[in-house]
């Protein structure tokens, strides 16, 4: 199949990358049904494509109906995937002389109200400060037709189902877009709540399946020998582009350092760091100037490489969607990748949701060179519910004075 099979315009079909010959499966599936105007929910796995999929036909339903103003929102979890989201569809939205606009966190609320002195036709944008934005009046929403969530299972991990809610809310009728990896519960509600009753479900794989191009490969390691671990699997596989997963930031900086000790040039992203600065370190990772990028879930999500071959799970995330997009990093449009994870026993519990989550057996290998002598966590192993609500009391006392009250015993 050929894009110019879907009636778009000449200029959208000219303006697509030379490397793209033929659409994508979610590609093929939702831009029919977008410039029908019909609502979709569609879920596809991180990397398939999905910008272009809805992209491609909101522009063009804007550009052959002539409207003037917003007429459409993309509302995306974090700041780094709304300009990577905008970047992909600058070229398109150029050639249809469309005014195209990002407003997000990070950035000075001002220098955004200025921008918005001249209307766009489209505004990728993260919750919370679009929200904002429309709350003042300095987004007149009365002209949006199209509505889309893009990663809408984590837009609901991360907290923000009652700023998705006040945004439709501010919103006239019209098309809903809900593009997803996963299918929780949660979201399953949201689609019932937003979308028509003629709304077309699209499921360009199997629900919660990660890529077939990804080899994924599990270690069952000790905790405190991961970071070794990692060193010796970059080295002795002479990885020079890894993208590797922690769950705390905390973590990200510790790994940082043991990284650079060993003489692998590493940075980390997380929230902590100025904005200025995550973005030249994903700009010093994007052109290969850094071996490794250490980077917690909510930094990551907007981390798009061409080619990228290595994604590690330094650590399991707690919800096993996660895991389905942390490993999408990798084996996109089509490209082959790895996805390692090191696993401790402390995480099986983890492994296991992520087992039942994506149907696959997921088994733990041994590493050589790295002995488990960790035993496994059992119920018995398990502090006591008094003891942590001891810890708690004790950690609940405000300075040293609140201990020497007690009067010393003999």
């Amino acid at each position: 199949m050929l894009f110019s099979q879907f009636s778009l315009s000449a200029p959208l079909l000219k303006a697509l990358p030379t490397s793209i010959t033929e659409p994508s499966r979610i590609q093929q599936l939702a831009i029919p049904a977008i410039l029908a105007g019909q609502d979709v929910l569609a879920l596809a796995q991180t990397g398939s494509g999905k910008t272009y999929a809805y992209g491609l036909p909101i522009l063009q339903n804007i550009n052959q109906q002539g409207l003037s103003g917003l007429c459409a929102v993309v509302v995306v979890p974090t700041r780094e995937l709304a300009v990577q989201v905008t970047q992909n569809l600058i070229p398109f939205a150029s050639a249809l002389n469309l005014q195209l606009d990002v407003v997000c966190g990070g950035e000075a609320i001002e220098l955004q109200i200025e921008r918005l002195r001249t209307p766009a036709h489209l505004i990728v944008a993260t919750p919370g400060r679009l929200l904002a934005l429309i709350q003042q009046g300095l987004i007149t929403c009365s002209n949006v037709q199209s509505v889309v969530l893009d990663e809408a299972d984590r837009l609901l991990d991360m907290g923000f189902i009652n700023d998705i809610n006040a945004i439709i809310a501010a919103m006239p009728i019209g098309q809903r877009l809900l593009f997803s990896a996963t299918m929780p519960i949660a979201l399953n509600e949201l689609a019932t709540q937003l979308l028509s009753k003629k709304s077309v479900r699209i499921e360009a794989q199997a629900l919660n399946s990660t890529v077939d191009d990804i080899a994924q490969i599990l270690y069952l390691v000790n905790k405190g020998s991961k970071a070794q671990a990692l060193i010796q699997l970059i080295m002795l596989n002479q990885w020079s582009h890894v993208l590797v997963f922690v769950n705390a930031k905390d973590e990200a900086d510790s790994l940082c350092k043991k990284l650079l000790k060993a003489g692998i040039t590493a940075a980390a992203l997380h929230g902590d760091k100025e904005q200025t600065l995550r973005s030249q370190t994903l700009a010093l990772f994007k052109n290969k100037q850094l071996n490794v990028l250490v980077a917690t879930d909510v930094l990551a999500r907007g981390i798009h490489i061409d080619a990228l071959p290595v994604v590690v799970n330094m650590t399991l995330p707690a919800q096993a969607a996660v895991y389905v997009h942390r490993i999408g990093r990798t084996a996109r449009a089509e490209l082959s990748g790895v996805a390692v994870s090191l696993v401790s026993h402390s995480e099986i519990d983890y492994l296991e949701a992520i087992r039942a989550l994506t149907a696959q057996s997921l088994t733990l290998n041994e590493l050589s060179g790295f002995a488990v002598t960790d035993k496994p966590v059992s119920d018995s192993s398990k502090r006591a519910p008094r003891d942590k609500q001891a810890n708690r009391r004790t950690a609940s006392k405000r300075s040293i004075s609140d201990f020497s009250k007690r009067k010393p015993t003999r």
